[in-house]
């Protein structure tokens, strides 16, 4: 992030979740064991969705200790915005663990930012101890895309098992994108229902699945085509 101009980070102001819903979220948040620096793209007068997402991130960063927040202006990699990452810190230094959450996470998928939050601060501990063995011999790039929606409950479901991924190993990154706000992300990848993963743009995973399930995905998608072609049917989705 060092080649981009960091804005000033004003006092919280008043947002969408009230001070009896902000406390709840102190039984997820309080005692977090390592702390998460929010990192937000976007311009805060350039939609309502973009001010909305980073008067969330100032709160959280007022109210919690071990949640930072650092404001940035939009970047040309991004086609959307906001963009929110959520960014380690270890003996000062940043981590980048490729979590991202495109748009406003309002609704189900406050949760999934929550989520977000929980899998960077514990380094992605919930993880099945099966999954981290197998993701050991990961050796190839993996970019995950959760299509989902502020009124999609099973979204955060599959949040918190892509950002747990993502954790654990150096190869994964995790997007989330809001299609109610961006409706021609599930339209580009021929989207019908919620949640919707996409692995490397071309593995595509409906519902809600066990880890064991995105792993095999996560397989499938690094496999050649050719190789693919010749699986079963049911091996590919």
């Amino acid at each position: 992030m060092n080649d981009e101009r960091e804005t000033a980070v004003s006092s919280p102001e008043p947002i969408t979740i009230n001070a009896t819903q902000m406390e709840a979220l102190a039984e997820f948040l309080q005692a977090l064991p390592n702390p998460v620096r929010i990192h937000y793209w976007g311009l805060e007068d350039a939609s309502p969705e973009e001010g909305e997402a980073l008067r969330l991130c100032r709160a959280l960063a007022a109210r919690f200790d071990n949640i930072q927040l650092r404001t940035f202006a939009r970047k040309a990699s991004y086609r959307y915005y906001p963009v929110l990452g959520i960014m380690g810190v270890e003996g000062g230094q940043q981590v980048d663990y490729g979590v991202r959450i495109i748009g406003l996470p309002n609704g189900y998928q406050l949760t999934s930012l929550i989520a977000a939050i929980q899998a960077v601060s514990f380094r992605g501990v919930t993880l099945e101890p099966l999954t981290r063995i197998r993701l050991q011999k990961l050796e190839t790039a993996i970019t995950m895309e959760l299509i989902t929606a502020d009124y999609d409950e099973q979204g955060s479901v599959v949040a918190k098992q892509i950002f747990g991924l993502a954790v654990a190993h150096p190869h994964i990154r995790a997007f989330l994108i809001m299609s109610n706000m961006f409706p021609e992300a599930a339209y580009q990848n021929s989207v019908y229902t919620l949640p919707h993963l996409v692995i490397n743009g071309r593995v595509h995973l409906s519902g809600v699945s066990d880890e064991a399930t995105i792993l095999k995905h996560i397989a499938l998608a690094v496999l050649p085509m050719t190789d693919r072609r010749q699986l079963p049917a049911d091996d590919e989705s």
